[in-house]
């Protein structure tokens, strides 16, 4: 349960003000229909977490190292780095939508989750755990946490939270990760 719940709360303070929550704001007000859309949400990011979470736990199954424990550490000191640089959605990002909100939110969020943040940070917490389907449910509750609200409050969560402190508070908690997995590397049991 440690390992879900690490990977929820991850995921779900650095998906605020992330790209993908932009693009679920920009997916509600465009379809008006929030059941799809969140359902296209969860689709996506089961889809993509769980293939993150395989591909992190499989490179760490073959790099049993101290190198690759060091880099998945140094990737989360980098990963707090990254965060406090703030997202925005494309302006000339096109969404599919005339084969309706789940397909077009699904798609989108899929392909907008590549290489993005919250993907790294599955990537990583695959690496360092091995247990895939934990930590992509756990970084999947993670992302509806943060994605539901925007779904149904939309531009007004947005003006109430401060993003640069959710940013600050994401990149302590990947910070924190990293330099933890570098002092049980230095500090063996």
């Amino acid at each position: 349960m440690e390992i879900f719940f690490a990977s929820a709360l991850l995921v779900a303070v650095a998906e605020i003000g992330d790209k993908t929550m932009l693009l679920a704001i920009l997916l509600a007000t465009r379809f008006k229909k929030p059941v799809p859309v969140i359902a296209g949400i969860f689709a996506a990011t089961m889809a993509n977490h769980a293939l993150a979470a395989w591909a992190g736990s499989a490179l760490a199954s073959i790099f049993m190292s101290d190198a690759f424990r060091i880099a998945v550490a140094i990737g989360f000191i980098l990963m707090a780095a990254w965060t406090l640089i703030p997202d925005k959605v494309d302006d000339d990002m096109k969404v599919a939508s005339q084969r309706g909100a789940f397909v077009a939110t699904t798609i989108a969020f899929f392909l907008v989750e590549m290489g993005d943040k919250t993907q790294v940070a599955t990537i990583a917490l695959g690496a360092q755990y091995h247990a895939v389907l934990v930590v992509a449910a756990g970084t999947t509750l993670g992302m509806m946490i943060a994605n539901v609200p925007a779904v149904y409050l939309g531009e007004k969560l947005v003006e109430k939270v401060s993003l640069r402190i959710v940013h600050r508070i994401a990149a302590s908690m990947f910070l924190f990760l990293g330099l933890w997995q570098l002092w049980e590397l230095s500090n063996p049991a």
